[in-house]
């Protein structure tokens, strides 16, 4: 649509007025020919085109757009370029004053005041100057108003782009003006602030915001970049936000402000979606087929899709970590965030802060904005307290204040805090023990050992240790550019008999070392970490070790080697069953039976 089709309705008006008060027939046309206003002889050719449209031909309208200029035609039936009628000898029109309509250097249309009779040719070729002169200023107003319909139209345009970009964000967003009255609401942050926009708009912020410090943004000019702020809904609902405000500029002092904001629960918990796309653990991950991890694995799965607290004990090593995350991931509480924290790797004198939250000003060095606590950052999913048993006796107190009633205070603050967690705790230490002299709370203990699971160390189930082990030179090699790390018998008996102090953890360091020392993708056993190699465990089975237990290790191996050697085809079977002469039927149940069946 054109600038004066835009504003059609008011040109139809200053048309029908200039006709009156000049007693002639007036036309305006667009700076396409088409008919945008007209008196009685024209008005029933509003829409259509004049000249047939065509802006490159010679006829008055076309050459005064094309030109710029003026033009007074004071006989058209005699001017072959007035316009197709005069062609053909039935031009009615006896004179004409058209005049461009410019808009800087360009005309957007074209107004044409037409005589029909001898009396309006008489008053318009009298008075031409003067009417020239009035079409002029007309013409001024017009390509004036078309501007300004122009901008209004691009301020609408604008405004409805950013109240879509507004409302497509993620964020509550809020505009205020210089006095902190709010202009604008996008859904987000109705939704957030649980008030109907039209409560919201035309209020000033500190009516339902209390002690935001957005405000100050208007005296001092200065943004603020995700702050934490507590918005009230009531006297007992408090909501968490990360804020940002900027200021919008204006001549001396900021003219307002938008002010971005989202729950910091819903922030916390796409931080932590994120983190567990590479830090995620299901039960499958668990590699053991002896009867001990079965029987842990089993327990762990029936008491994942409950919400009692659960207390993992084991030596160093052997996976408790990884038996925590299985058990949040197969819980109701997967969607939600997974937080670890090792009470034993943070100074005493931290660890309250990291596991509470601290206000701020809390303390020398604290955030001023202060800093949510782990069970905070867990709220909706599991916190997985490590060395449990290094935690002080007085944070103890404070724990079992959050398994009681629900809620966390942080340092420094006197506001309760409501936390939905599921807490799993875990310890390489005796904690009856540490219970029976003192050093670790009985109330505490009973909350957390509700179910106890303890995981079996690595020299208890030795029957694992080959599967572990292939699963560790998969993970290798292609991290070491191996093609595909193998190993042979020696020093795969050697690390079956080692003692294994450091349990799975340490196995994995271990291959990890014979990969890289391995030449031509085959590990031996000088390849093995010398504490291992030296060991003279190789020698023999552990005594402690059950006899079925060693017989199921050797067994194991046996067919493992074959069925690389010849394949796990129906022929490559029948081979393995003729060369170990047994029969196929004993094959197959042996490979149940060692979980190998589906090689």
């Amino acid at each position: 649509m054109t600038g004066l089709m835009r504003i059609q309705p008011m040109v139809q008006d200053l048309v029908e007025a200039i006709a009156a008060a000049l007693s002639v027939e007036v036309e305006i046309a667009d700076n396409e020919l088409t008919v945008v206003a007209g008196s009685a002889s024209y008005e029933h050719r509003i829409g259509q085109k004049e000249e047939y449209g065509k802006l490159e031909g010679n006829f008055l309208y076309a050459r005064t757009i094309r030109t710029g200029k003026s033009y007074v035609v004071s006989e058209p039936g005699k001017d072959p370029e007035y316009d197709p009628s005069s062609l053909e000898g039935t031009t009615p029109e006896m004179a004409e004053i058209c005049v461009p309509i410019m808009m800087g250097d360009q005309a957007i249309g074209v107004i044409g005041l037409v005589a029909f009779t001898e009396e309006q040719k008489k008053n318009l070729l009298v008075k031409t100057s003067a009417i020239l002169d009035f079409l002029k200023h007309l013409s001024r107003f017009l390509a004036a108003k078309v501007a300004e319909s122009e901008a209004v139209d691009r301020l609408t345009r604008l405004s409805n782009e950013l109240t879509t970009i507004l409302e497509t964000i993620h964020e509550g967003a809020l505009a205020i003006d210089g006095q902190g009255v709010v202009t604008h609401c996008n859904t987000t942050a109705e939704k957030l602030l649980k008030v109907k926009k039209d409560k919201i708009i035309g209020k000033n912020l500190a009516a339902f915001w209390v002690d935001t410090p957005a405000l100050d943004v208007l005296k001092t000019g200065t943004e603020y970049i995700e702050k934490e702020e507590i918005y009230q809904i009531g006297k007992r609902q408090a909501m968490h936000f990360i804020v940002s405000v900027r200021p919008i500029p204006g001549a001396g002092s900021p003219e307002g402000a938008v002010i971005s904001f989202r729950d910091i629960a819903e922030a916390r918990r796409l931080i932590n979606d994120l983190s567990a796309m590479t830090m995620e653990y299901t039960f499958d991950d668990i590699i053991g087929e002896s009867r001990v991890i079965k029987q842990v694995k089993e327990q762990a799965v029936k008491v994942a899709g409950g919400n009692s607290t659960v207390l993992i004990t084991g030596e160093s090593g052997t996976g408790k970590e990884i038996f925590a995350r299985a058990i949040h991931a197969a819980s109701p509480r997967s969607k939600g965030p997974f937080i670890s924290i090792n009470c034993g790797a943070i100074p005493e004198t931290l660890l309250e802060s990291e596991l509470f939250g601290y206000e701020g000003g809390a303390f020398t060095g604290a955030r001023k904005e202060g800093k949510a606590g782990k069970f905070e950052l867990a709220d909706g999913g599991t916190i997985f307290l490590d060395e449990i048993g290094e935690m002080p006796l007085h944070l103890q107190v404070k724990l079992l204040h959050v398994l009681q009633d629900r809620e966390v205070e942080r340092v420094g603050g006197s506001k309760k805090i409501q936390v939905d967690v599921r807490i799993i705790a875990a310890s390489n230490r005796d904690l009856e023990t540490m219970m029976h002299e003192g050093n670790f709370r009985k109330d505490l203990y009973f909350r957390l050992s509700v179910i106890p699971l303890h995981i079996p160390p690595l020299k208890e189930r030795r029957e694992d240790i080959p599967a572990l082990i292939e699963l560790c030179l998969k993970k290798y090699s292609p991290m070491l550019n191996k093609h595909n790390l193998s190993m042979d018998n020696e020093a795969m008996k050697c690390l079956i008999n080692y003692q294994w102090p450091g349990n799975v953890r340490e196995l994995e360091n271990a291959i990890e070392y014979a990969a890289n020392m391995a030449v031509d993708d085959f590990i031996s056993l000088h390849n093995l970490p010398p504490r291992i190699r030296e060991s003279n465990l190789q020698a023999a089975p552990q005594t402690e070790t059950p006899l079925k237990d060693q017989i199921r290790i050797y067994e194991r191996k046996i067919l493992q080697d074959y069925l690389d050697r010849y394949g796990s085809t129906f022929e490559g079977k029948n081979k393995i069953a003729d060369k170990l002469e047994i029969s196929r039927a004993t094959l197959y149940r042996k490979l149940a039976e060692l979980g190998l069946s589906n090689k």
